[in-house]
């Protein structure tokens, strides 16, 4: 299934991408499954989106899709269809911080 992904302004300069990136999923859609289709399409993205080894989210990286927050959803949870059918884009969003 094609899955479109769209990445904030640094994450597509450093992949050198322009627009939103559209992405060879296999299997069920979830946040894992894009993660692994886009680390392995845009290897530089590694450790930018998720540490590499615990393979947890980064604190300031949100995912949104269907206008809803995900970001604290299991990882292996099911997008929804919208987002695997490649009407909705999985958004990754990077969050603010300050006062």
């Amino acid at each position: 299934m094609i899955i479109r992904v769209v990445l904030p302004a640094h994450l597509r300069t450093l992949a050198r991408v322009n627009g939103e990136v559209k992405l060879d999923v296999d299997g069920t859609a979830t946040q894992r499954s894009i993660l692994d289709a886009l680390e392995a399409t845009y290897p530089m993205l590694r450790g930018t989106i998720r540490d590499q080894v615990t393979q947890q989210r980064r604190a300031f990286v949100r995912f949104f899709a269907c206008e809803q927050d995900l970001s604290h959803e299991s990882p292996d949870a099911p997008l929804p269809d919208a987002v695997a059918k490649g009407a909705e884009p999985f958004l990754v969003v990077g969050a603010m911080a300050g006062g």
